[in-house]
């Protein structure tokens, strides 16, 4: 009877002690890593729930920039964090592309990283500065046509999201533009703007702004469905690439190993902070969408994601760098 007795207490302790773990998460500060610059698309989702996670935590949630290399230098620094919750990343849907971009990467998409919940969804949209003289896609795709290799796009980076939505265009509508990376979005916005880029596929909300105030055009939205925010943009299938379809996505990962109890928290609480009001009318309003998953959904959905972004960039003829 001992024996069964101490067998007994053994499972009641071990159920009991992740429940006691999560009531107890978070005792100190928690830092969020996103390997993007500040006021990229992934940052902008990052902070948006930070505030509600520390008002609902009582403990101050750090947003710490980690830019560089498509978001493997940050992504990276979480893989070998201590899996306790105190250390997350915010990633984009460019961590499902790296795995095509980057022939070594320091880490392992899947065996490294506990997936916690999508954080965001949203829409990109193509823009051209109003001294290209572009009206339409059709307009854009013509001028590339006519002289190959000339016309370039930019990226928040070899492997970031905005990189995956470029190659999915430049693969379907069979054009021969030249990619440039650059450290974030709002670098790239800016030489758009400029004139330097010829177009680029920017997070809705990075570039609503510059197109209000008409120091962009908006060509298309990457969306199967014309964003509310801008009503009168076709999607990019409507304005003459047929079936193109894209979702900029952000989500949240901590480090492998990271006690379930508390990975199942967080999610609840990412999920409960889009349950506010006032955040998701302030989120609507950049064009942010909700995306609720479970832990184990959000796995299997970055699972999918892998194999989709590993077939559109071979399609292109991107080679692992």
């Amino acid at each position: 009877m001992r024996p069964f007795f101490h067998l007994f207490a053994a499972a009641a302790l071990a159920t009991v002690m992740p429940l006691g773990l999560a009531q107890s998460f978070p005792s100190k500060p928690v830092t969020i890593v996103v390997p993007f610059t500040p006021g990229s698309a992934t940052d902008i989702s990052a902070r948006a729930v930070q505030t509600k996670l520390s008002e609902f935590w009582g403990q101050p949630v750090v947003i710490e920039n980690r830019p560089g290399a498509g978001g493997t230098i940050g992504a990276a620094m979480v893989a070998k964090a201590a899996p306790d919750g105190y250390t997350l990343l915010v990633h984009s849907s460019g961590h499902a592309a790296n795995p095509a971009i980057y022939a070594k990467l320091n880490y392992d998409t899947f065996k490294d990283f506990a997936e916690v919940t999508p954080v965001a969804g949203q829409a990109t949209v193509v823009i051209v500065a109003p001294s290209t003289g572009f009206k339409t896609l059709g307009d854009l795709m013509a001028a590339a046509r006519s002289k190959p290799g000339t016309l370039n796009f930019g990226s928040a980076g070899n492997g970031s999201g905005t990189h995956l939505a470029g190659e999915k265009f430049k693969g379907m509508s069979k054009l021969d533009v030249v990619h440039i990376p650059y450290k974030g979005t709002p670098e790239a916005v800016t030489d758009t703007i400029g004139g330097r880029l010829s177009y680029y596929f920017s997070p809705i909300a990075a570039a609503l702004p510059h197109i209000r105030e008409g120091k962009l055009v908006a060509l298309g939205v990457s969306t199967a469905q014309r964003s509310g925010l801008l009503p009168e943009v076709p999607t990019v299938a409507q304005a003459g690439v047929p079936g193109f379809s894209f979702n900029l996505w952000t989500g949240m990962f901590a480090p492998a190993g990271t006690p379930q109890a508390i990975v199942e928290k967080i999610a609840a609480d990412v999920q409960k902070a889009w349950a506010a009001p006032d955040l998701k009318e302030r989120l609507g309003k950049m064009g942010l969408e909700p995306m609720p998953m479970t832990p184990a959904e959000f796995k299997a959905f970055v699972k999918s994601e892998v194999e989709e972004a590993s077939r559109v960039l071979q399609a292109a003829g991107v080679k692992p760098q």
